[in-house]
């Protein structure tokens, strides 16, 4: 029988098992170590939650999962080596809302879109920014504090942590949805924000509950409201803003897990499972608790829009205040 070359062959196979002796099988997601990539140094409560979820991470998929740290630029750094990589799977960011939604808000010249750069795979954590006063501000709830500030407009003094920065934007949305008035003093760091409160160099400011509630359970600060939808579980008396009288006011903080666009919906879809059923552990879901974060699972579709909401709605706020930086 005469040997039969190879185009005979292939017009006398189906279309599929031609396509398998013309191409090698593809291997599947992940064959080999994955990087997520952290927007800041070692050791920040953002690193503490990406080493937590990677560990678990390698566990799960079966591959290394390594962190790689990368500060500068409030994050920037990081995001646009992420926007840049390679859309296989194995370069991710770990990211937050200033990297998906502030830095992008209040930039001069955006240098990577929040939305049409990267995938996303799967929401972390959510917490939020908690209102305080120092104790001798007369007001003890928001609605006092509201009138309070309509009656004596600029007399108060608002701590916010660097400029552009989401304390200092949730502050000046504060101010545009209550419509108040009062002056905002900028410092480098939270820590320093609530050092100014606690020694009533000023009088007001929005920072994490993590940080907050201590002060506020020895009675050196008070809290008015969070600006999260629910409550948060470190701190079940304290109000949301929408329940103190103030509507339709959420301004959440977010963690979260991203690829570069343009990745397939089968790397996300297996990387969201893994990430999905992580959370839902006791042991992560206490350890994010301690930092101050709400577990939130979800399909990479929801944290697509969740994203693009947050990112509209600072530059919304960026723009509305006049916030920009180079």
């Amino acid at each position: 029988m005469p040997e039969l070359n190879r185009r005979n062959v292939l017009c006398g196979l189906g279309g599929t098992a031609a396509a398998i002796l013309i191409s090698p099988t593809r291997a599947a997601y992940p064959d080999r170590a994955i990087k997520i990539i952290v927007p800041g140094s070692a050791g920040g409560p953002t690193d503490v939650m990406a080493r937590l979820i990677s560990q678990r991470l390698q566990q799960t998929l079966g591959q290394t999962v390594v962190v790689e740290n990368r500060a500068g630029g409030g994050g920037s750094v990081a995001a646009k080596v992420v926007a840049t990589a390679e859309p296989d799977g194995y370069t991710l960011l770990f990211c937050n809302t200033s990297i998906m939604a502030t830095i992008p808000a209040v930039s001069k010249r955006p240098e990577y879109n929040p939305v049409k750069d990267f995938a996303p795979v799967a929401k972390v954590s959510q917490s939020e920014q908690l209102l305080v006063l120092h104790p001798d501000v007369p007001p003890n709830t928001l609605p006092e504090f509201i009138a309070y500030c309509k009656a004596n407009p600029g007399k108060l003094n608002c701590a916010a942590t660097g400029y552009g920065g989401l304390p200092h934007l949730v502050a000046e949305s504060f101010k545009a949805k209550a419509g108040v008035d009062y002056a905002i003093v900028q410092y480098k760091g939270g820590g320093d924000s609530v050092t100014a409160v606690l020694g009533h160099q000023v009088d007001i400011t929005f920072e994490t509950t993590t940080i907050l509630l201590p002060h506020i359970k020895d009675g050196r600060l008070k809290g008015l409201a969070v600006t999260s939808a629910t409550r948060n579980p470190q701190a079940p008396d304290i109000p949301t803003m929408m329940e103190a009288g103030l509507p339709d006011y959420v301004a959440p903080s977010f963690n979260g897990v991203v690829a570069p666009a343009g990745v397939g919906t089968d790397v996300t879809s297996r990387l969201n499972a893994a990430i999905n059923d992580i959370l839902q552990r006791p042991d992560i879901q206490i350890e994010i608790a301690k930092l101050g974060g709400q577990i939130k699972v979800g399909p990479p579709t929801e944290f697509a829009s969740f994203i693009a909401g947050e990112a509209k709605r600072w530059l919304d706020v960026a723009e509305a205040s006049q916030i920009k930086v180079d």
